[in-house]
């Protein structure tokens, strides 16, 4: 858990369910004034950049929150700095929710998960929004050249804070490519035996 967690999360409302619920006195550890934004490591700056999508809230100027998933090829969500990630924002259903969420209130939460190894991470950040005009070296920065999607925009954001969740009630699933990894030595298992079996001494396996 970064500096400044607590501080942003933990609201007057926050602080009363704790007390109900008896984590309060855990939690105070905590307790104090704000700090620094947070610092990414290397640790999660690599988790960042493995992922292929993320769920991103916003908040409307009339108080409903809206979550979105943003999805792209590995390594799509890129860490600019220790405390600045971003993106290339591509073209979808052209309701632009998040878009222009942003402009009113620019808070976001992300939520980073890795489900084959039950990770999870979260991240509070500001976010703004760069069209090419306003800063074309920093868009062409996070585009991706064998992507095939249109990029209508950037998406800057400033790490305010993140948390690391527990494993818990995180059910594990696999990505196609995760699949074939881990069932690639089995299938070559399987054909150098069926080798063996015909009696096929060359080692030239077929599957």
């Amino acid at each position: 858990m970064s500096g400044n967690f607590a501080q942003i999360g933990f609201t007057p409302s926050v602080l009363k369910a704790q007390e109900r619920y008896g984590s309060r006195a855990a939690y105070s550890r905590l307790d104090g004034p704000a700090t620094e934004p947070a610092t990414l490591s290397a640790a999660e700056a690599g988790f960042i950049e493995a992922r292929d999508g993320f769920y991103q809230a916003t908040v409307s100027e009339t108080g409903w929150p809206y979550a979105q998933f943003r999805g792209g090829p590995v390594g799509f969500l890129k860490v600019l700095d220790e405390r600045t990630i971003g993106y290339a924002d591509f073209r979808g259903n052209r309701q632009y929710l998040s878009v222009g969420n942003i402009a009113g209130n620019d808070r976001v939460a992300l939520i980073l998960m890795d489900y084959a190894a039950r990770r999870r991470l979260k991240i509070w950040a500001r976010a703004r929004i760069v069209h090419r005009e306003e800063d074309p070296e920093l868009v062409a920065a996070l585009e991706l050249p064998d992507y095939r999607a249109r990029v209508e925009r950037a998406v800057v954001l400033a790490v305010d804070a993140f948390d690391w969740n527990c494993p818990q009630h995180i059910e594990p699933r696999f990505t196609e490519a995760e699949i074939k990894a881990r069932v690639q030595p089995l299938e070559e298992r399987i054909c150098y035996l069926e080798l063996m079996l015909s009696g096929r001494t060359d080692g030239l396996c077929e599957c």
